[in-house]
């Protein structure tokens, strides 16, 4: 039934548009009437614009990732037909590729835990305290000068040389050579590196004196006649860097020294605060006595930690990171039971930073001393790291190694679009192989099959689609008929085992 037209004067509460079906074409001009009011868009913020473009870029990426073909391995009856014993050769090639990638992977990973697990070696410093002096009284001839009544005409300078000896090498060998002094530093420490010996360093070992130590520190003993200015203490602190960066030019020396002015013996102690990577601590008496040693590294005290508490079988049997504490692991932690994640935090007030290197050393300024000068030689351990770990991560981080990578997976690329196009060969031969064995009944065969294959994407197939024992396979029997198998056999018990429908009720 129709509905009656609208007075040409009706108001419309909303504009409505004219519904039809998207086949019927549009016949004849558009009725005059309301406009559409078209719905607002927002715009894109432009700070999203980017990552949505990468977002897509990287889903084509990884849907081209997904097509490419992966597989390598020759499909399966090929070497029936091929002439030769090139699959065999492949075949046993895949077995040594692998062989060999399993082997790269294991070594790989040794080499990388080797260099996680290196232990630092320890090697001797031996380290040069001299002096010289300059208008000293018995140098100008003032001998009957009181000390101190002329500041600053006898000045002294004090040179402090370290070096690393070479293994099994003569301490001989290691002279220190006072002469060839840089310019004046005044009350500051500077490198002494402007002669002929810092060449001779460097092919001696390339980490330097200044590379071992966070700083240096010279504390002055009072004395009634020095100046307060001269009695300052003098600091050196290595600047900071980022890790496994070079150290600045100012920064990176053999020796240092300093000159000030003293007219008098001055007894000075040289502090060394070691610089070590991973830093080492002083341990707590208790702490000691469970690792039985006295500085360790955090990553070292945590691990022995541990390998005491599987030594002693502290662990408790249903919850293997909670201990139960022994009278020294109570000394330690003041409780019964620890969680194991929380011991890295807990052994902090059982560690301290180790005492610096402290060098005691008396400046001489008098005639006797320096009518046959002989400087004041220390020899102190310093850490170094293992030799065979920078050869490690050279081996490591080879770029010939991801190159070859790079090209292994190019050709691995190709072999997959090859083994692909085998499988493609493959199949047709098959197929024109049973073609030609019995024509007729491939044909037909093939005709159903591939009708079927049409119903199912029309959604026209029936239930089943032979599955309900229709097809002409449910209709052969004998051993080799599709009755004898495991699947009928295990449906047909599954059948007999259900419950009939008028017993349920």
């Amino acid at each position: 039934m129709n509905a009656p037209p609208m007075p040409p004067g009706y108001g419309r509460a909303y504009p409505q548009g004219v519904q039809r079906s998207p086949a019927t074409p549009r016949r004849g001009p558009q009725a005059p009437g309301p406009m559409p009011v078209p719905m607002s868009q927002h715009a894109v913020p432009p700070q999203y614009m980017a990552p949505q473009r990468n977002l897509q870029h990287q889903n084509d990426a990884a849907l081209r990732r997904s097509r490419k073909p992966t597989d390598k391995n020759i499909p399966d009856g090929v070497e029936e037909v091929v002439i030769g014993e090139g699959v065999q050769q492949y075949k046993s090639l895949r077995e040594l590729e692998k062989r060999l990638d399993a082997a790269i992977v294991r070594k790989r990973l040794d080499i990388q835990d080797s260099i996680s697990k290196t232990v630092k070696k320890y090697r001797t410093m031996r380290i040069w305290v001299s002096n010289t002096v300059e208008n000293q009284p018995w140098q100008t001839g003032q001998n009957g000068s009181v000390p101190g009544t002329t500041p600053g005409s006898g000045r002294y300078k004090v040179r402090i040389e370290g070096r690393l000896l070479d293994d099994g090498s003569d301490a001989a060998d290691a002279d220190s050579d006072d002469e060839g002094d840089a310019q004046d530093t005044g009350d500051a420490m500077e490198e002494d590196g402007s002669d002929g010996k810092k060449s001779a360093s460097d092919k001696r070992s390339k980490q330097r004196f200044s590379q071992f130590f966070k700083s240096i520190t010279v504390d002055f003993d009072k004395s009634p006649s020095t100046s307060p200015d001269e009695m300052q203490t003098i600091n050196w602190a290595k600047p900071q860097v980022p890790p496994n960066a070079a150290l600045p030019p100012n920064a990176d020396f053999d020796s240092v020294q300093f000159s000030r002015a003293s007219q008098e013996n001055l007894n000075v102690t040289i502090s060394l605060v070691r610089d070590e990577t991973p830093e080492r601590y002083k341990l707590s008496r208790e702490l000691a006595e469970v690792l039985d040693v006295e500085e360790e590294s955090r990553s070292g005290i945590v691990l022995g930690i541990w390998d005491y508490i599987r030594a002693m079988g502290l662990q408790e049997d249903e919850e293997k990171r909670l201990v139960r504490c022994d009278d020294r692991l109570r000394a330690i932690f003041g409780r019964d039971q620890m969680f194991f994640p929380q011991i890295p935090e807990s052994i902090g007030p059982h560690t301290s930073p180790l005492d610096p290197i402290k060098l005691p050393y008396t400046i001489r300024v008098d005639e006797e001393f320096h009518n046959d000068p002989t400087p004041t030689v220390y020899d102190i351990q310093v850490a170094v790291e293992d030799p065979l770990r920078s050869k490690m991560l050279a081996l490591n981080q080879n770029p010939q190694y991801t190159a070859g990578m790079r090209q292994i997976t190019q050709l691995d690329d190709q072999v997959a679009l090859i083994i692909q196009a085998l499988t493609h060969s493959r199949a047709k031969h098959s197929f024109f192989t049973a073609l030609s064995k019995d024509p007729a009944t491939f044909v037909r065969r093939w005709l159903n099959s591939q009708r079927r294959d049409l119903e199912t994407i029309l959604g026209e197939a029936t239930r089943g689609g032979g599955e309900d024992a229709s097809g002409p396979e449910f209709r052969r029997g004998g051993s080799d008929s599709v009755w004898d198998t495991v699947v009928a056999h295990e449906a047909v018990r599954y059948m007999l085992a259900k419950p009939e429908a008028g017993m349920s009720r």
